[in-house]
């Protein structure tokens, strides 16, 4: 995914597509997945991370994706049900499991990784 400078990756509905698209064709090990971004109205470390966030949100929401049953389904000709299964997914819980892989990650859940980046940006940022 490559944005043009001034733009932070958000979890937007590109994003999610070309991340389900890695999971389901089974393209993540042969995939770098590369964050850029320039925005000087932010703090970079806040855009880096809200970016970093954001693919991996997207590509846990592909993961857990029940891709074998909607590939059944495609070559069975059962359109229907892929189709009721596809509008499903989007109000599966994912952010239960986010935030649950963040807490076993040891990493900050929800935004409390804010606080983390002022107490950088007075500790090492402002001394520059």
């Amino acid at each position: 995914v490559r944005w043009d400078s001034d733009h932070v990756v958000i979890m937007d509905d590109a994003l999610i597509r070309m991340m389900r698209s890695l999971v389901r064709d089974d393209l993540l090990s042969k995939t770098n997945i590369g964050l850029d971004f320039f925005d000087a109205t932010i703090n970079r470390i806040a855009g880096w991370v809200i970016g970093a966030r954001a693919t991996q949100k997207a590509v846990l929401m592909g993961m857990l994706a029940p891709i074998d049953t909607l590939k059944t389904m495609e070559i069975d000709g059962d359109l229907t049900k892929r189709l009721a299964i596809t509008e499903e997914l989007k109000s599966y819980p994912f952010g239960a499991v986010w935030d649950e892989f963040c807490a076993r990650q040891n990493v900050p859940v929800g935004t409390d990784w804010l606080a983390d980046v002022d107490q950088y940006e007075k500790d090492v940022l402002l001394k520059r």
